[in-house]
């Protein structure tokens, strides 16, 4: 019997539900906010379909393609910068189109909750040539799944199914439905469509632009492309969740709104602009609508008023198109909130011991990367995942070895994997002498806590061989690898000495998990005020459990600190003292 209850669902989870429903028995992604969620979600679902975690968005995009070849349907999931490092399997398969169902799940980030650009999916995909579906809400974004992988079976297209950090974590009503139990299609050898070497490529362009036309066409009647006819006055074309912003701002504007916004239903659009007296383009980010609508020949406001920086919202929406002023004096704010590492966190002694030697980091994409910020203050550089390593070789390069004599590259063990690997082989390779430091929590920490192929466990919870680290480094080329407890400082500040003084590449490995990961009772330290000679040297790790009264003495937050001991070994006067070895 077929299951009619409605639930709330965050966005994330009703994607998950709808690649669950739509019979999806492969998925692999990379953890990457915020997108991460629907490979947890997934998981509860792992009698029914496999997922993974793949070490980087490439790879995930590879295994995905292969189960489509093979005839099931299949997804990735990734975030925006994500799609970067699966391009090169996107574009390919873009030309190869698909046996089984294949989904490539992109998740935007407007605004920059927690990414190092802001950069729109939609323009990535128009140039694959991929056809793109934007739900709105939780429950579009079940059925948007189940109807991707419809339109990816009966057009052979891959399909770019894109969402937004708004969409991704907030709640909808959904209902729940039977999954689709699909009979695998048969694999039929055919070279000519999977192998892209030059003469077969020809070929396949040619098909894809004639399987695009057809889907341009057949976007023009998709139920997912939707009229709603109110006050001609005002016209909007829209899609996503701008729509929300759309309908609470104009209620009374006809809106037309795109479920697929690549490639565009023009004959839908050209009569619904004939309809409207004037009409606005509401998207965020990039004009990827407003560009082609314009493009042929109709008149449409768009990124004139609207920006193209950050999230939109309704408020925005009526002060751009009605003129409303709606701020009057200062708005209230939040109290700011700087991020920060955690109490107890490995990142920040190793980040002491860097700022102590006043030596310059090249930095990368992790928690580790709020070692740029006071009073640490040691990351001079973050670019993308892995890009520490190549950065400070390529700095070597250009100014020669005395150049990055203070210089390290900081990488977590996740990132390591993910993309570090190359970075790292290429530096042995080309004779560098640089010093690299992985600081190995034992987690993929920022995105929250995913499992990785070092840490021995998979993502459906089934043990794995755990990657070595220090022996893979060792495979590389590198001779010299050191292991060293992030918190013995003492050790560690040495190690960091030699190795900057070595002639050749080093790599250091910091090694301590993440205090989130730990369910045991933590120690409890005390500050004595009648000892503390104020000296500050407790205080300069930055340390949110530590504060400073008026007189300059100390005092700890028990609430706060996870007893991780670093301030204890930064006093020299025994001011403070472990006095519980364990406590909840």
């Amino acid at each position: 019997m077929a299951e009619t209850n409605k639930v709330i669902m965050l966005g994330n989870e009703a994607i998950a539900r709808g690649a669950y429903e739509a019979g999806v028995k492969v998925s692999a992604a990379y953890p990457g906010t915020p997108s991460t969620e629907i490979s947890e979600y997934l998981v509860q679902y792992k009698d029914s379909l496999y997922c993974e975690w793949s070490p980087n968005e490439k790879v995930a995009t590879e295994v995905a393609v292969g189960a489509s070849i093979a005839g099931t349907r299949a997804m990735a999931c990734m975030k925006h910068v994500g799609f970067n490092v699966a391009a090169d399997p996107a574009y390919s398969v873009s030309y190869m189109g698909v046996n089984g169902g294949l989904v490539i799940v992109v998740a935007d980030d407007p605004g920059l909750y927690s990414s190092q650009n802001e950069q729109d999916t939609r323009m990535v995909a128009r140039a694959a040539k991929l056809p793109v579906l934007e739900p709105a809400d939780s429950a579009e974004a079940k059925e948007y799944m189940k109807l991707a992988f419809e339109i990816s079976e009966k057009f052979d297209r891959p399909v770019v199914y894109r969402t937004t950090t708004r969409l991704a974590h907030s709640q909808g009503i959904v209902e729940l439905e039977d999954r689709q139990e699909l009979p695998d299609k048969a694999y039929i050898k055919n070279i000519q469509k999977t192998v892209m070497m030059p003469v077969n490529a020809k070929i396949r362009h040619a098909e894809i632009e004639k399987r695009n036309e057809e889907l341009a066409e057949a976007a023009n009647t998709l139920s997912v492309n939707r009229v709603e006819m109110n006050d001609t006055k005002i016209g909007v074309i829209t899609s996503g969740i701008p729509y929300q912003y759309v309908k609470e701002a104009l209620p009374k504007a006809s809106v037309l709104k795109l479920g697929m916004v690549n490639p565009l239903p023009r004959r839908l659009i050209e009569d619904f602009a004939a309809k409207v007296e004037t009409l606005y383009i509401v998207e965020e980010l990039d004009p990827v609508i407003e560009e082609q609508v314009k493009s042929w020949g109709i008149k449409a406001v768009g990124k004139e008023i609207f920006t193209v920086e950050g999230e939109y919202s309704a408020n925005m929406l009526r002060e751009a198109v009605l003129k409303e002023e709606l701020s009057v004096g200062e708005p209230a704010k939040a109290p700011g909130r700087p991020p920060i590492l955690c109490p107890g966190c490995p990142h920040r002694s190793v980040y002491y011991v860097l700022n102590k030697l006043k030596l310059h980091a090249a930095g990368d994409i992790g928690c580790y990367t709020l070692g740029a910020v006071a009073p640490l203050s040691v990351v001079d550089t973050t670019m993308c995942m892995g890009s520490s390593i190549s950065t400070l070789h390529g700095m070597e390069k250009a100014k020669g070895k005395e150049y990055i004599k203070d210089w390290v590259a900081v990488i977590g063990d996740s990132t390591f994997l993910h993309t570090g690997v190359n970075s790292l082989m290429n530096m042995a390779y080309n004779h560098a002498t640089g010093t690299v430091l992985i600081l190995d929590n034992s987690t993929t920490g920022m995105t929250g806590h995913q499992d990785h192929a070092a840490t021995g466990k998979t993502l459906q919870g089934d043990p794995a061989y755990a990657v070595d680290i220090s022996a893979l480094c060792c495979a590389l080329g590198i001779k010299r690898v050191t292991e060293v407890d992030a918190f013995d400082i003492e050790t560690l500040e040495k190690t960091v000495k030699e190795e900057l003084a070595a002639d050749e590449v080093s790599v250091i490995i910091t090694k301590s998990p993440c205090v989130l990961l730990s369910k045991a009772k933590k120690p409890l330290y005390l500050a004595h005020a009648d000892k503390c000679k104020a000296c500050g040297m407790c205080m300069k790790p930055g340390c949110p459990a530590m504060t400073k009264h008026a007189d300059g003495t100390v005092r700890i937050d028990d609430t706060m600190c996870t007893g991780c001991g670093l301030c204890e070994s930064l006093c020299k006067f025994g001011a403070i003292e472990l006095v519980k070895e364990g406590r909840r």
